[in-house]
């Protein structure tokens, strides 16, 4: 008993001998850094006008990163005043150039919440539609060229949104001309995402889903140009469910509103349905 009483001390003082032996390294370790000189920021003493400058002469020449970091600096050391507002407006632009949406939203909306009277806070609006309305594909959606119709819709509800507000609430600004051009391009692809999801409902055979989504497009984007489509999968799919009265009623409309429409002549009559593209 005494000799494994006598081994469990050596044993306990080798680890304190290690332990304080690793101690002591780190110590010297963090004593060596000490002594390593400290990096030189090359922006102290600076004023809010050269930092200001210098960001934006690296966001004019495609340096999105150092002119974030620049306008990010700008802000803190100057909170106040018009150089730090501008800075807080020229960051969103930087990510959004720098293909970074989601930071160029968030940007763009802290703009607006600490600014909401802010003169340009409606490029601020512009700018989060802007994000909103490019929100990149990635490398494969660009490699299939892929319609905004059928991809997700949240995006382009969002873009919607903020260039309604530009529209809105900035009639006369520079940027609602544009913004209300780009929400008519946006309407079309959110009725067109609705006939895309329609049309795959066809193809399931889930014909009150079909007739259910192609009636969202009749109710929510009457002007919309996939209001053809969106009446023959209404024909096809009350067909399919026996509902004689609101198939007549949905063809009725075709014919009127597309008299020479590829679908006006029905869908019993073409020798494939035109929906089955399998």
């Amino acid at each position: 008993m005494f000799k494994l009483r006598l081994s469990s001390s050596k044993t306990f003082n080798r680890a304190s001998g290690l332990a304080g032996g690793l101690l002591l390294a780190a110590t010297l370790a963090l004593s060596g850094c000490g002594l390593l000189p400290a990096v030189k920021d090359e922006t102290a003493g600076w004023s809010a006008q050269k930092l200001y400058a210098e960001a934006k002469d690296n966001l004019n020449s495609g340096n999105y990163t150092r002119a974030v970091k620049l306008f990010e600096t700008l802000e803190s050391r100057y909170p106040f005043g018009r150089y730090a507002q501008q800075a807080q407006l020229e960051v969103a632009y930087a990510y959004y150039k720098d293909n970074e949406p989601i930071s160029a939203i968030a940007a763009a909306d802290r703009f607006i919440k600490l600014h909401p009277n802010h003169p340009n806070v409606d490029y601020a609006y512009y700018l989060k539609g802007l994000a909103n309305f490019n929100d990149d594909l990635g490398y494969l959606g660009k490699l299939i060229d892929q319609d905004l119709s059928e991809r997700d819709p949240r995006a382009a509800r969002d873009a919607f949104l903020a260039f309604k507000e530009v529209a809105t609430r900035f009639p006369d600004g520079k940027y609602a001309a544009d913004s209300t051009a780009r929400m008519k391009y946006l309407v079309n692809a959110l009725a067109g995402n609705e006939v895309h999801v329609a049309k795959y409902y066809l193809k399931r055979e889930a014909w009150v889903a079909a007739a259910n989504r192609a009636k969202e497009v009749l109710k929510t984007y009457p002007e919309a140009p996939a209001l053809e489509e969106a009446l023959a999968i209404m024909v096809v799919a009350y067909d399919k469910l026996k509902l004689t009265d609101l198939r007549d009623d949905a063809q009725r409309v075709l014919n009127l509103n597309f008299p020479n429409s590829k679908y006006s002549k029905g869908v019993s009559t073409e020798e494939k349905a035109w929906y089955r593209f399998w």
